[in-house]
């Protein structure tokens, strides 16, 4: 028996520890003995120890604190730093962290003193012994008692030794915990010359806890990086190596509080605007991998390595005062929804794996961001749901925006069809008289060869016809999905007024039911009339809009068109309390367009002001929205402003884009603006945001449409 003990003692645990076991087990005289000396010297010589030189306790705080499970003292300790306005101590506030120490082991050892101690204070608890269910709390005893003298009198700290261990351990599931936890229990991105140092140690020997190479991060494909203060989000982001040729790519982007406030609106929960205030700053950054391209580095691996290397440090991971706030950014957790967003749209991967990145946060200045009583993650609050919405809307709006743009730019360039046209041209000339003089020049026993040539030429020629077909037809087909689009986005719109305007109508006739007074009738009728003259205008613009008529020129008073769009939004304008001004020429000012298409360009600059006016006016209850659009001529010039929150001087082009919005979630398309750009080049004009800010925020109000000069019919 005691040779199977021997050969199954592991021989790195020290000839010390070894010793111990032989010497407990060889004093048995018999089985029973043996084996309860087996179990005793196993549960007293497998411990795991945790040890720390900080301030220690004293005695009574021993007794009064550590005994005292929920105490308020760290939460005193910690709201007294947060008053005084200095930095948070490392402390936990709910007193239940001790108990932490039963899941690895049933019994704990405590060893403890403070700077002016003379002694160790000891605390020893059997966990066993609450085991038993008829025992009462009173009859365990448990005290707190003076020690042995300080080895050393300067020295301070306190000292926990968890015995009768609850799992085995080994070294390597040792060395798997500094690899994935340790490694990341503090900031991995702060120098680790700043870093709180800590040492794990299996059975005497030094524990190597990994180091983030900054390697890595150098060789990242993408990164992005910003921060939060004082309910305004500023972003960096760089695009170094996306999978094609291009040169290194740089975005600078803000986000107002304004602007945050509509982006972060949930259908299913609205987000008060104080939420944006009461979070308090934070900052982060993040690399992002595509893994296909990731290959071997110099001084890290080869490309296995490598991945290796990407894959263990990946994730977005939360720090508050540069420790961790768990689980965020373990594997297994997406705090971020990060993987389902990007299961459901192509392009870019932007999920968790692809990530290696940190948020970081302090108690002091974000206090309304607290554990749950598990630690086990954030409480659910409306700071913490803020919190998540802005790092959502950076990764999978902000950066999957500026990924989609580079692409644009370097990788989906289109191609101008006039300018491939001419080029083909040139081409075919050159061609043509390069054929010409080797005719001239080739021996008559070679004619056949030259016929060869010329043959493949002209099957040539026609191939790069057949091409050019092609585009003019894959150009027409864009045209007509732009089309759709424009006239999807009015479809919405006026379905949105049909269904008011028909509830109102219903409304009516419900109270005209049974009333007998004529007056009453006529007053009822008329609010019917009404409402039926606005739908009749609304289908008369969206009439205008249908593809059959949007693509025939005809002459139409554009003072005339405008004011049609205005009248047919009088009844929301009268709803939300907007003052539209429209200042125009007293005469008819002709023009010969394609009506439907300049409709269009007019609705939506006018829908786009109002939704902003309305936003604003739901945050500033002092508010009056004002809606001003001046037509000039020689050229046609119409310009639409609003007192609205405005545009930020670095979106004065970003709002052109294809699904680019800073609206709402349920109510973000971002095709207005695209769609009213696209139509004014197609006429030949201009669609434009003027860069003159106003005085009080230096934000951007006023739209600007120039139509050709060529369109005014005298």
């Amino acid at each position: 028996m005691r040779a199977a003990v021997s050969r199954a003692l592991d021989p790195t645990a020290g000839k010390k520890a070894v010793d111990a076991i032989h010497s407990t087990v060889d004093k048995a005289a018999s089985l029973p003995e043996f084996l309860a000396a087996l179990d005793e010297a196993y549960a007293a010589i497998n411990t795991i120890e945790v040890a720390d030189n900080g301030s220690g306790m004293s005695l009574d705080e021993l007794v009064d604190n550590f005994l005292t499970i929920g105490t308020p003292s760290r939460k005193r300790e910690v709201d007294k730093a947060l008053d005084a306005g200095g930095r948070s101590p490392y402390l936990g506030e709910k007193g239940i962290g001790r108990l932490s120490s039963m899941r690895l082991g049933n019994r704990l050892k405590v060893v403890t003193a403070r700077l002016t101690d003379r002694r160790y204070n000891v605390l020893e608890v059997d966990w066993n012994k609450f085991a038993n269910i008829e025992a009462r709390v009173e009859d365990i005893d448990i005290e707190a008692k003076k020690g042995g003298t300080k080895s050393d009198a300067s020295s301070s700290g306190t000292t926990l030794v968890i015995g009768d261990l609850a799992e085995d351990w080994t070294e390597k599931r040792v060395e798997e915990m500094a690899k994935q936890e340790f490694a990341r229990l503090t900031d991995p991105f702060v120098d680790v010359r700043k870093r709180k140092r800590i040492a794990l140690i299996w059975n005497g020997s030094r524990v190597m806890i990994p180091v983030m190479n900054r390697l890595l991060l150098d060789n990242a494909h993408a990164k992005f990086s910003g921060k939060f203060v004082g309910g305004v989000l500023s972003i960096h982001m760089e695009a170094v190596r996306l999978g094609y040729p291009h040169p290194k790519e740089t975005d600078d982007v803000s986000r107002s509080a304004q602007e945050l406030e509509a982006l972060l609106q949930d259908a299913s929960h609205e987000l008060p605007a104080s939420a944006l205030q009461s979070l308090g700053p934070f900052d982060f950054e993040a690399y992002w991998y595509n893994r296909r391209l990731l290959g071997g580095i110099e001084q890290l691996g080869n490309q296995k390595e490598v991945r290796d290397l990407q894959r263990n440090w990946s994730g977005i991971m939360l720090f508050r005062d540069d420790f961790r706030v768990f689980p965020y950014g373990n594997e297994e957790d997406d705090w971020l929804g990060l993987d389902r967003k990007a299961l459901s749209r192509p392009g870019y991967v932007l999920n968790k794996a692809q990530f290696v990145g940190h948020v970081r946060i302090s108690r002091a200045k974000n206090p309304k961001l607290v554990d749950q009583t598990n630690r086990e993650g954030l409480r659910r609050t409306d700071e913490e749901r803020a919190l998540i919405g802005i790092l959502q809307h950076v990764i999978r709006d902000m950066l999957w925006d500026f990924f989609r743009e580079t692409d644009r730019k370097y990788k989906k360039a289109p191609i101008e069809l006039d300018d491939l046209k001419a080029d083909i041209d040139t081409l075919e000339t050159r061609a043509k008289n390069a054929l010409t003089k080797v005719r001239q020049l080739i021996p008559k026993q070679e004619r056949e060869t030259f016929d060869a040539l010329q043959h493949v030429f002209n099957e040539f020629r026609d191939l790069s016809a057949r091409a050019q077909m092609k585009i003019e037809q894959v150009e027409e087909d864009s045209r007509q999905m732009i089309d759709m689009a424009g006239v999807g986005l009015m479809v919405e719109s006026v379905a949105h007024e049909l269904a008011r305007a028909a509830e109102s109508a219903l409304g009516a006739l419900e109270r005209l039911h049974g009333e007998e007074f004529p007056t009453e009738v006529r007053a009822q009728l008329e609010t019917l009339r009404a409402e039926m003259k606005t739908v009749t205008k609304r289908l008369r613009v969206l009439d205008e809009l249908s593809v059959s008529s949007r693509q025939r020129s005809e002459t139409f008073d554009l003072v005339a068109l405008v004011q049609d769009v205005l009248d047919g939004h009088a009844a929301k304008f009268r709803r939300h309390s907007i003052e539209p001004s429209f200042k125009h020429p007293k005469h008819p000012v002709r023009v010969r367009l394609v009506r439907g298409m300049v409709v269009q360009i007019v609705q939506n600059l006018v829908i786009n002001s109002m939704y902003w006016m309305e936003t604003r006016a739901k945050r500033q209850t002092d508010y009056a929205p004002r809606l001003k659009i001046t037509l000039d001529e020689d050229p046609p010039t119409l310009t639409v402003s609003d007192n609205g929150p405005g545009v930020a001087p670095e979106n004065i082009e970003r709002v052109f884009r294809p699904f680019w919005s800073l609206k709402e979630k349920g109510k973000r398309r971002g095709l207005g603006l695209f769609v009213a750009r696209d139509h004014a080049t197609s006429l030949g004009g201009t669609l434009t945001l003027s860069d003159k800010p106003d005085r009080e925020a230096g934000r951007l109000h006023e739209f600007i449409l120039e139509l050709p000069e060529s369109a005014v019919v005298k």
